[in-house]
Formats: structure tokens, sequence, C-alpha cells
């Protein structure tokens, strides 16, 4: 049998799949409302914790990282104008998002209903200034705020671009956290009121994780040009140290989540820590672009976007009927995570799979043409 030459993307496949496999794992990694297990000790809570730290090497930045170096490679292929490749990218990001948001907005009411909490999940449904949060925020679950916050993040792709051209720009994400982190603690100390703190966060965290995007575009031009096998090895020998010293960085974070039972604040060198390792574990995956790598991470890379959508259903479910037939009384924070994500992960595959095979639900996966597309005959699967 002759060998098939290997697409040269496989190894961003894979890293695509394993990051949704870490967003999957960190909201696998709470109790039921999402806390640490506050009332279990500190050794019931060790797996939790460490199966969080080990999630959080491919979270749900990952996602911002890999969609903005996909950018890149938009951008540079057909160089459209500025409104045009706008008006696409609201297509395929948000026209999706607005139908998850209402579904989530009214499907949390089950879990609501269960936990005895429905009537005040009623009361911010009928609230209109809840819904401008949904929509703008993406608050209506909360892994929704990643469509919004990274359309906002592309309305900078001029400014990202100059990072192809000047790949050096690409460690001014350094600094565009740093900034992000600086102003964010100057606003939560203000005491404002919530919502209007919401929004001066979310609009921080947009012009934050436009470093995402330098970094991102100025690894995709060095891709573009050409990395030799040698150098590859040697990016990802650089890329597992650094990633183990982000790792590093991250341990007095947990170590307080393991003593307290309660997530804390992110400072110092925790933080970057956290938000620099999707640089990192970026470049682990083109270090290793040479390696061998299975065709299976091709085929399962094309539902991780709709893995990340739809997999707090799923969770939501899973919750709803541990606690429903008296299992969560039986079982200690390790059963309850391991369980979970044992579950789910698979559950929100076969769920994405069976959407992407029936064409009014495949498009809002972004694995088929949208509804006004239909009578064109197009059956081409758009890349989420």
């Amino acid at each position: 049998m002759v060998k098939q030459p290997k697409p040269r993307l496989v190894w961003f496949d894979a890293n695509r799949v394993c990051a949704a496999m870490g967003v999957v794992l960190i909201h696998c990694t709470t109790d039921f409302s999402g806390g640490v297990f506050p009332d279990a000790t500190a050794a019931e809570r060790a797996v939790p914790v460490f199966l969080r730290s080990i999630a959080e090497f491919s979270g749900s930045e990952m996602f911002f990282f890999f969609s903005l170096f996909l950018m890149a490679m938009r951008i540079d292929r057909h160089r459209p104008d500025y409104a045009p490749a706008m008006r696409e990218q609201a297509r395929r990001l948000l026209i999706p998002f607005a139908v998850w948001t209402v579904f989530y907005a009214f499907f949390r009411l089950i879990k609501a209903d269960a936990f005895g909490y429905a009537p005040q999940m009623w009361q911010q449904i009928t609230d209109p200034g809840s819904w401008m949060g949904y929509f703008i925020l993406g608050k209506s679950q909360y892994h929704m705020h990643f469509l919004p916050t990274l359309f906002m993040i592309f309305l900078f792709y001029p400014v990202m671009r100059l990072a192809l051209r000047f790949p050096i720009l690409g460690i001014s994400l350094f600094a565009t956290l740093g900034a992000m982190h600086h102003v964010q603690d100057y606003i939560w100390s203000l005491g404002l009121e919530p919502g209007l703190r919401d929004y001066l966060i979310r609009a921080t965290k947009v012009m934050g994780y436009v470093g995402y995007g330098l970094a991102a575009f100025a690894l995709y031009g060095l891709w573009r040009d050409g990395i030799p096998r040698g150098e590859s090895r040697v990016i990802r020998r650089g890329a597992f140290y650094f990633a183990a010293v982000a790792y590093m960085a991250t341990l007095p974070f947990f170590g307080t989540a393991l003593a307290s039972g309660a997530w804390g604040i992110r400072e110092g060198w925790s933080f970057y820590g956290h938000f620099l390792m999707p640089l990192f574990m970026f470049a682990l995956f083109m270090g290793g672009q040479y390696r061998d790598w299975s065709p299976r991470w091709s085929w399962l890379s094309q539902y991780t976007f709709g893995v990340y959508l739809v997999h707090p259903l799923v969770i939501d479910l899973y919750d709803v009927l541990v606690v429903s037939v008296g299992l969560s009384a039986l079982m200690s924070p390790w059963m309850v995570v391991s369980s979970r994500f044992v579950i789910v992960l698979p559950a929100a595959l076969l769920l994405t799979v069976g959407l992407s095979r029936w064409q009014p639900t495949a498009w809002t996966i972004g694995l088929g043409p949208a509804p006004w597309e239909w009578g064109r005959g197009s059956n081409a699967k758009r890349e989420a």
C-alpha cells in the first residue's frame, strides 16, 4: 500500500482536538454549582484540582489562538477588504451565536428547576438588561462569551497584520496581557455596578486578547515561510520547557484552591502562566508539524467547534440526572469529576456528529450551509 502524504496542518487539527478536550475537562472539574467542592476536605479536592490544572494546558484561550491563526491564513490568502471580511465573520460567528444564545437562555431552566433556583432564572430571563448581556457578552451560558469576544477581536485584524510583516511583534502578547491585567484590577477596585463593570472588563479583555492575534499572525507568518525540520524540533523542545515553566507559575493558584475550596484570583505570575500557556502549547504542536500525525485528528477536528458549543448542555443533563436519582450524595469529588468527563466528552461528540448529519442543525455548529443558502445546492462543509 502506498502511503499517502500527510496534510500539512494535521498538527493544527490535533491542537484543536486537545483544546476541545481541555475545555470539556475544565468544565467537568467543579461541583454542581461550579465551585471547588468547598464542603470536602483538601485531600478529597486533590483530584479535581489536579485535573483542572492539567486541563488548562489547552483551554478556552487556545480556541482564540487557533481561530486567529486561521484568520491570518484567510487574510493572507484572500486579501479581503475590511468591510467584506467583517460581514463574513459576522455571518459565520454571530448568527449561530444568536441561535445558541436563545437556546441556552431557556435550556438552563432544566437544571435551575432541578436545583431549586428556577424563580431567579425566570426573573433573569424576563429582564431586558439580561438579554443585552446575553447577546453582547455571551452570558446566556458560561462558555458563550467566546463567539462575540472573538468577533470583536477580529475587528482589529488590520493591527494583527503588522505581525505578518514584523513577526517580532508577536512578543507584544506579554505587554497586552499585562496592560489588561493592570486595568482590570483597577476596574474591580472601583466598586462599580456589576452590569457596567462587566462591559468594561470585556472591553479590556478584547484589547488585551488582540495580543493573541499578533502572536498567532506572527507564528502563521513563520510557518508560511517554512520552518525546517531541525528547527521545528528545537521549537518543540523550547515549547515543552516554557509550558512547564508556565504550569509551575500556576501552581500557587491551584494550591490556594486546594486549601481553601474556592477559586481565587489569578495574581502575578499565576496570571501570566495561565494566559501565556496557549502560545507555548501552540508552538509545541507547530514544532511537531513533521511528526507522523494520524488522519483521525483531522476527522475529529471538524467537530471541535460543535463540541465546544454543546458540551455544557450535556453537563447540565448529567448533573440533573445524578442529583435527581440521589447518586450525588454517594459520590466523592473525584468520582463526580471523572464520571462526568468520561460521559460528557463522548456524548458531546456524538451529539455534534448527529447535529452535523441533519441540514437544519449542521450550520449552527459550522458544518453546513446556512438556511438562506440551502437553495444554492451547496453542501460544502464550512470550517469552524
